[in-house]
């Protein structure tokens, strides 16, 4: 048996991401969170500064929403640096090597392409030679889609260790013109580590639900044509939402798929210690405490300090409910979200998670190094594809040979 660094042991066994071939039934497998790391801009955007670009105050947008203060991304800051940097110190925690990691998930509303997927981007950027990577979409409840993904993909053997984040650049898609919707967005990411084991406990149970007929209600009009070209017209991205029918959608299903999944889970409302639901809006929250019959205490809430950070903003909370002592081992947790889709979802978890111990100066030495690491062998690896290409072009299929010089294609 080997440690993972957090107290969970590991079976040998599934440390590589492959099951026994001996005869007979295989051990149950369990997704554990053993790592977590948020990152945010520097700059804080308070809601007098907003004040000052559009109509708004601080104590309007306080009154309707809980928020004080939003971090902005500067023009350094991306939806890919801001994930690389929470994946790194999620790995610090697990005190894991970027080379364990099997499986990476980005959930992002706000990625700098469509494809490459930012996934990739973070998989080259920390050197997880190994990983399969990819992004999921289901807006403000992607994280929660991530989370279950990637626990049924530990669960069933098909990777032992997973990276998923959450990460966003809002404040590029928000129409700073827009009252309703500009006081509500900040930028942010958050990230898990997540590892197999025999011990039971982890993630409990998830469920992903949607309903289309509502995807008017909550949307991010993408950049391109509506129609082909030259028969449509161009769209800037801006968010578009109906404020009251997102609170009366949030309100009901919150109420709902937590007692659902809380069942599920074999547990009833008085044994989960804390929920930490998505960052979108406070009175939403109290509406949920309200309609579950629970004190508003047993909901961790930090949407003041950091506005709604879509698919960042429930891990980014449970880094923060770590940090202040609100999550011990042995708790049982909900987790829940909603969003654009329209989209809601929860997991219910034993965090059994024990208080890492000090992180070796050995091991973060050499994470830091391989992170070196991976930066040079990404150059080299595009240089190599470079040169390749220009050896070996004229061996391409048909139709993708690179365009000629003076050529219009």
């Amino acid at each position: 048996m080997a440690s993972n660094g957090n107290g969970h042991r590991l079976s040998d066994n599934g440390r590589n991401g492959r099951l026994s071939a001996k005869s007979g039934p295989k051990p149950a497998r369990y997704a554990h969170i053993t790592g977590w790391g948020m990152a945010v801009p520097e700059r804080v955007m308070t809601n007098d500064d907003l004040a000052r670009i559009v109509d708004t105050s601080d104590e309007w947008i306080q009154a309707r929403t809980g928020i004080k203060q939003r971090r902005i991304a500067d023009s350094k800051e991306t939806t890919t640096s801001l994930a690389v940097l929470a994946a790194r110190r999620a790995l610090e925690v697990a005190d894991l090597s970027p080379e364990d990691i099997g499986l990476i998930i980005v959930a992002t509303c706000t990625p700098e392409y469509a494809f490459p997927s930012t996934a990739c981007l973070v998989q080259d950027a920390i050197g997880a030679t190994k990983a399969g990577a990819f992004d999921i979409s289901a807006a403000c409840t992607g994280f929660i889609y991530a989370l279950n993904i990637a626990a049924d993909a530990i669960k069933c053997g098909s990777a032992n260790a997973a990276i998923v984040i959450g990460a966003e650049t809002l404040s590029r898609v928000v129409d700073w013109e827009d009252r309703g919707t500009c006081v509500l967005f900040g930028d942010g990411a958050g990230a898990f580590v997540m590892q197999g084991s025999e011990t039971p406990g982890g993630v409990l149970t998830g469920m992903m639900r949607s309903d289309g007929s509502g995807g008017s209600s909550l949307s991010l009009v993408s950049s391109g044509y509506i129609r082909p070209p030259g028969v449509g017209h161009l769209l800037n991205q801006k968010i578009q939402m109906n404020g009251r029918e997102v609170f009366r959608f949030a309100t009901r299903v919150m109420n709902s798929i937590t007692r659902e999944v809380v069942a599920n889970a074999g547990l009833k409302l008085e044994d989960i210690n804390l929920i930490i639901p998505h960052q979108a809006n406070r009175r939403i929250i109290e509406a949920a405490a309200r309609g579950l019959e629970l004190p508003e205490d047993k909901f961790f809430v930090n949407v003041d300090r950091y506005g709604n950070t879509s698919t960042a903003s429930i891990p980014i909370a449970v880094c923060e409910a770590v940090a202040r002592k609100r999550m011990r081992p042995n708790d049982h947790l909900v987790l829940v979200g909603f969003g654009g889709g329209l989209t809601w979802g929860a997991v219910a978890i034993h965090w059994d998670v024990t208080p890492p111990p000090e992180v070796s100066r050995w091991n973060q030495l050499g994470r830091r190094l391989r992170y070196g690491l991976a930066r040079v062998n990404s150059m080299g690896r595009r240089a190599l594809r470079r040169v390749e290409g220009a050896l070996f072009g004229s061996q391409a299929p048909e139709g993708m040979e690179p365009p000629h010089r003076g050529s219009k294609k």
